[in-house]
């Protein structure tokens, strides 16, 4: 009988021991996927608090300049969030090609590009042989919002 016992209590040992291992395990993964969630969270309430405006005339010959080869723009930040007012927070594609020569300058004295205050961006594209006579346009993206402008020169 006694050895009926202490088998039955060896066993009894060793299930508490494994489920206490499984537990263990589940509660770590379950904080993974917990601060998986919560980061997800942020940057998805980043890019709902992310909208711009492309407010220039696309029919003003303000544009492009023919002489220089720029093309100048007004983006107006229309989110509920400040905006880097850098250049590297800032994806510019003409025609279809990625520039990297952007210049964004901010408008009115604005110490940051908040909501309501507008950037210029002078782009100059990278080919270096300027824009042909015709229909063009300017993709730009912040944060996954993405705006497109089109003009004709």
């Amino acid at each position: 009988m006694a050895s009926v016992s202490v088998s039955h209590m060896i066993l009894f040992i060793a299930s508490i021991v494994i489920a206490a291992s499984v537990a263990g395990v589940f509660t770590d993964s379950i904080s993974q996927v917990s601060q998986a969630i919560d980061d997800r969270g942020l940057s998805v309430s980043e890019n709902v608090r992310t909208d711009i405006e492309v407010i220039s005339d696309s029919g003003s010959a303000a544009v492009y300049d023919e002489t220089t080869e720029n093309i100048t723009i007004y983006v107006k930040n229309t989110g509920s969030r400040e905006l880097r007012d850098e250049s590297e927070a800032i994806d510019v594609l003409v025609d279809g090609r990625y520039e990297t020569d952007v210049t964004v300058t901010l408008l009115d004295g604005a110490d940051g590009w908040g909501p309501g205050d507008v950037v210029r961006l002078e782009i100059s594209p990278n080919d270096g042989g300027g824009l042909s006579s015709g229909d063009h346009r300017v993709k730009v993206i912040i944060n996954e919002d993405e705006e497109v402008f089109r003009f004709r020169i």
